[in-house]
């Protein structure tokens, strides 16, 4: 499972929190029917009887001690099973600052697995990888938690990477848990503008006008879009990128100016003023658009998302709710991210 939020949503708070290294002012903290922290029963095991296994966005390891030294120092023995398990058995006597950051992910992983976890806690751990190694790295820790089967609970602030390693992913926003679901659910169906936003859609706000076919959306800033979600007043609505096409901007209800067109493996990702598009390059592989164009816009109506018809937020479901207490239980007996 992995929990997604810009900066200083709760995302590493929350996780500090289920490994004991923070203690909530409320909740309940609980692994299948052992409970960790339960503010009402003044209930907090500390960090040493919850038998987690986290690793930091630093990763923290001991900068003196071998790669073999820092899981030995968790383990309180010798484990070059461990080291085997996750492919760095050939990097036992080397010291952090000799290793690559991929190598480093791989020994902090070794050290938490030390500890034989029943739980494993991630903390933004692509945070310090630069762009070109981070999908390597991110793909091969995904293997490693295939073959290791723990329960993991990972937070990051990018989608991609959640959607990458997680069956089930909730978001947080300003300390509170406002949707939970499978990386699908959150895409077609998002809860309210933060975690349409979060997963890459554009965010447009306008007034609604109810259509026998659902709803015309009055931009704020100009030109219209259909739904077929039917709706009334001001709303949000999100439309992702790959939804939209460009068309002739004489007989499209909606136009923008480009600002930059750039290409990512095989797609165009263009900049408009209001929004962004991601549209496939022609046959020849350059631009079909230059920037400065004026270009008309158009979606399926099916694919413009009303996420409120009132122009309000729903209110987000608090991380106490019923509902999340029982996903909190069937997360802890997963045995796979």
């Amino acid at each position: 499972m992995a929990l997604v939020g810009s900066s200083g949503a709760g995302k590493t708070s929350l996780l500090r929190a289920v490994a004991g290294l923070e203690r909530p002012h409320t909740g309940r903290i609980a692994f299948g029917r052992e409970v960790w922290f339960d503010a009402t029963r003044r209930i907090h095991l500390s960090a040493e009887r919850r038998r987690v296994g986290y690793l930091p966005q630093d990763y923290g390891l001991f900068p003196h001690l071998t790669v073999a030294g820092n899981v030995r120092f968790a383990s309180g023995r010798e484990r070059p099973d461990l080291l085997e398990r996750v492919g760095i058995a050939h990097l036992a006597g080397a010291r952090p600052r000799h290793l690559s950051g991929g190598e480093r992910q791989r020994a902090a992983l070794a050290r938490a697995l030390a500890r034989d976890p029943r739980v494993l806690l991630l903390d933004e751990p692509f945070g310090a990888l630069d762009a070109i190694v981070r999908h390597q790295v991110r793909d091969e820790l995904g293997d490693i938690l295939a073959r290791v089967r723990l329960p993991t609970l990972l937070v990051t602030h990018s989608f991609d990477d959640a959607t990458a390693l997680a069956s089930m992913i909730g978001v947080i926003d300003r300390g509170a848990l406002v949707q939970l679901g499978p990386p699908a659910e959150l895409l077609g169906a998002p809860a309210n503008a933060a975690v349409a936003g979060l997963v890459g859609a554009n965010v447009l706000y306008g007034v609604a006008n109810p259509t026998p076919a659902g709803s015309v959306v009055q931009l704020r800033e100009g030109g219209s879009l259909a739904s077929s979600m039917r709706a009334e007043g001001p709303v949000q609505i999100a439309v992702h990128p790959w939804a939209l096409e460009l068309a002739d901007p004489a007989r499209s209800s909606l136009t923008d100016t480009v600002l930059s067109v750039r290409q990512d493996r095989g797609n165009l990702i263009v900049r408009l003023a209001r929004l962004t598009i991601q549209a496939p390059l022609n046959a020849r592989g350059n631009a079909p658009i230059m920037e400065g164009a004026v270009v008309g816009i158009r979606a399926a109506p099916r694919d413009v998302h009303v996420l409120n018809s009132s122009g309000a937020l729903p209110e987000p479901v608090e991380l106490d709710s019923r509902r999340q207490a029982r996903e909190r239980q069937r997360v802890a007996k997963t045995d796979h991210v």
